[in-house]
């Protein structure tokens, strides 16, 4: 990226890790090295893709739970929509600061929805009421807005005490936080972990039964149609190998990074719990605060009033209401997202800047 730019948005995506880049640059070589092969045909060129997709689905599952397998999809969108259309059998429950692909998702299966409400903090109670007969629960790792983390082990015990299937949407966790070991399905996506865009995973553990969303050739052992791509694969799987060996170090350079921002825009609220969230993300608000004209005026830092998916719409942030925020204090608000890459120079010249614009905003 320009020298003169400052990425602070690790939340909306991450950039490709220089392992994983590496790792996908022999499949997308030309007719001198077959990389191009199929990975679903018998001969030898395809029989060697196929192998290199099966590195990446052992690498992959290095990050989830033992007894359960990876099936392979174009990202988690696709993921949770399986997940939720699979095998619903009745109500769904889900948390009011889910993302928009598990909202939607069950609303769309015509099942009733129970929303599971979060404190100020942006937590769930571990013991909250889940209607008798629900089927599915589905709660996520750490949310994507404000960083909480949820208490998915005791959640999920809580599912099945009611005979419920649990689902946890990991995007932001994996790679970055133990998995959610409880779960039944988990969702990931490689491009929030340093991979590459247009592919993510659905772990189902042994003994759930799913089935397709996409009908086809059968791939995917039936559960997902549609050739794979041994460069996404390959570069997933890079991605997610390198992000188990740097778990602690990465952690340990964002807390740090989190830290220093905090003293700089010291005089700012952090929205939701200050204790149990991802370093990673900040998500802070200043009354008065107007965020487009901040926006503006810090053009040369990359950053956000919430999620990328919802940005545009005018609309205050569903995650923030459900904290209790009203709609002026949700406008009021801005997110920063550290990554592996994001240097403390970087995160204090960003910071200074956006203090010197808000002071000059008058707030």
């Amino acid at each position: 990226m320009p020298a003169d730019f400052i990425y602070l948005d690790h939340q909306a995506t991450t950039p490709l890790a220089p392992e994983a880049r590496a790792a996908m640059l022999p499949w997308l070589a030309g007719p001198e090295t077959m990389g191009f092969a199929n990975p679903h045909s018998m001969h030898r060129a395809g029989r060697g893709a196929a192998a290199a997709v099966e590195v990446a689905r052992e690498q992959v599952a290095s990050l989830l739970p033992k007894g359960g397998r990876v099936i392979f999809t174009s990202g988690a969108t696709e993921a949770l929509n399986q997940a939720i259309r699979a095998v619903v059998r009745g109500p769904i429950a889900c948390s009011a600061i889910e993302h928009s692909a598990v909202v939607n998702a069950a609303l769309a299966t015509g099942a009733p929805v129970q929303e599971l409400p979060v404190s100020p903090a942006g937590l769930v109670d571990p013991e909250v009421d889940i209607a008798t007969g629900t089927g599915l629960v589905a709660v996520m790792q750490v949310n994507n807005e404000i960083g909480t983390v949820q208490p998915v082990q005791r959640l999920a015990e809580r599912a099945h005490e009611i005979g419920a299937v649990f689902l946890c949407d990991a995007v932001q966790g994996a790679g970055k936080l133990a998995p959610p070991e409880g779960a039944d399905l988990i969702a990931i996506t490689a491009h929030k972990l340093y991979g590459p865009k247009g592919i993510g995973a659905l772990w189902v553990r042994d003994g759930v039964k799913i089935a397709a969303l996409i009908e086809g050739g059968g791939q995917e052992g039936g559960l997902r149609s549609g050739t794979l791509s041994p460069a996404l694969c390959a570069g997933f799987g890079a991605a997610a190998a390198l992000a188990k060996e740097r778990i602690d170090t990465d952690f340990q350079h964002l807390s740090g990074l989190a830290a220093l921002a905090r003293s700089i825009l010291a005089r700012w609220t952090v929205n939701g719990s200050e204790t149990t969230r991802w370093p990673g993300n900040l998500n802070l608000r200043l009354e008065g605060l107007n965020f487009p004209r901040l926006l503006s005026d810090c053009r040369t830092i990359a950053f956000s009033a919430g999620s990328a998916c919802g940005s545009g719409t005018g609309a205050p942030s569903r995650v923030l209401s459900a904290i209790g925020l009203e709609a002026k204090e949700a406008r009021n608000s801005i997110r920063l997202g550290f990554g592996r890459y994001t240097t403390a120079e970087e995160v204090e010249l960003a910071c200074r800047a956006i203090e010197a614009a808000a002071a000059a905003q008058g707030v």
